[in-house]
């Protein structure tokens, strides 16, 4: 396994592979790996000749009084992990390397990023297409995986790729859980064992809002989400940024839910915000 610290050696490297007819996975990541991560790599694997993991935590995508000074951090152990699935490089630049002095262009869509995270992390879909698109300007993947988590982030990359006509298979991944059904996060470490428990409201609200539009046929969106905030409220530390049930495609709200439908929310518990998703098919 290679490691870049510098862009124009991955370039280089990533143009030698490309004049042999070989194709790269690129696997965009902030570190602190986890199952989910390696689950990711493991895709890219089977995908493609090459993975390339980016291990960058982003400042761009962080707010002012978000954790980009306290986000954890385990480069070493990151690398290690990275070489039990055996990808072919790890991109570790610094924050000069990604933003030298000078940089001033960023990339922004216009709709996506109105809903959902966007509407109380302001600017943070911003930094994620402007590093995103850096990494496949530099890589030029052929393919790149993420998790569906970060539901919103795929439809933003993936429309951003369709605008500025990369050509890049955008492949999303199921969530990878832990064995109490929480999903995996970076951000997990952060939590207390009584915080733990509360934490374990954001899966079982998405088994809730299923059972209300599949077997109860509760076909009203405010009706659920409401019942939902009731139920999120009833455990502590629990504090409701969005509860959302909208278009899988626009993320608009939906309220009649006559197909398909994205079930989303954020949820700090304690000082630590959490998402999690689904999608519900009300004929299923």
């Amino acid at each position: 396994m290679k490691l870049f610290k510098k862009i124009v050696d991955i370039q280089t490297w990533a143009e030698k592979i490309h004049k042999k007819g070989e194709d790269i996975a690129l696997v965009p990541t902030m570190g602190c790996f986890h199952k989910g991560h390696l689950s990711l790599m493991q895709k890219g694997k089977e995908l493609c000749n090459h993975v390339v993991v980016s291990l960058f935590v982003n400042p761009t995508q962080f707010g002012k009084n978000e954790d980009f000074n306290s986000y954890p951090e385990n480069i070493k152990k990151d690398i290690k992990l990275a070489k039990t699935i055996d990808v072919s490089a790890i991109f570790l630049a610094d924050k000069k390397e990604i933003y030298p002095e000078k940089f001033q262009t960023y990339v922004e869509l216009t709709h996506l990023p109105s809903y959902l995270c966007g509407r109380t992390r302001q600017g943070h879909f911003k930094g994620v297409t402007t590093i995103i698109t850096k990494l496949f300007n530099i890589i030029k993947p052929d393919k790149a995986i993420f998790g569906s988590k970060d539901f919103q982030q795929v439809q933003i990359i993936r429309q951003m790729t369709y605008d500025l006509n990369y050509n890049i298979e955008i492949i999303e991944c199921p969530t990878v859980r832990e064995d109490d059904n929480l999903a995996m996060s970076s951000r997990n470490i952060y939590l207390t064992s009584e915080q733990r428990k509360s934490a374990l409201s954001l899966s079982r609200a998405l088994k809730k809002a299923k059972k209300m539009i599949v077997k109860e046929k509760n076909l009203n969106g405010d009706s659920i989400k409401n019942e939902i905030e009731r139920y999120i409220n009833s455990f502590p530390f629990t504090e409701i940024d969005y509860i959302a049930l909208c278009d899988p495609e626009t993320l608009r709200n939906v309220i009649n839910i006559k197909k398909s439908v994205l079930f989303a929310l954020a949820i700090k518990i304690g000082k630590t915000r959490l998402i999690d998703n689904i999608i519900i098919n009300p004929a299923k």
